[in-house]
């Protein structure tokens, strides 16, 4: 089956300019915490998750200029 993660929280909106580490999504997949964190310094362009929807690995969380 596919795998799949639950978005806890999403810590960044469009806009927002983040630096390279920051936590931009917290997904829980088995019942651990995984924080996604930006590849670089940049500002988000969109966030592509809500809290509480379901994501599959791989999928793009948050899209980054």
């Amino acid at each position: 089956g596919n795998a799949s993660a639950n978005a806890v929280c999403t810590g960044v909106a469009s806009g927002a300019w983040v630096s390279k580490g920051d936590v931009l999504v917290v997904v829980e997949a088995m019942k651990m915490e995984h924080a996604v964190r930006a590849p670089k310094d940049g500002s988000v362009e969109r966030v592509l998750v809500s809290e509480g929807q379901m994501v599959g690995l791989g999928d793009l969380l948050v899209e980054m200029a």
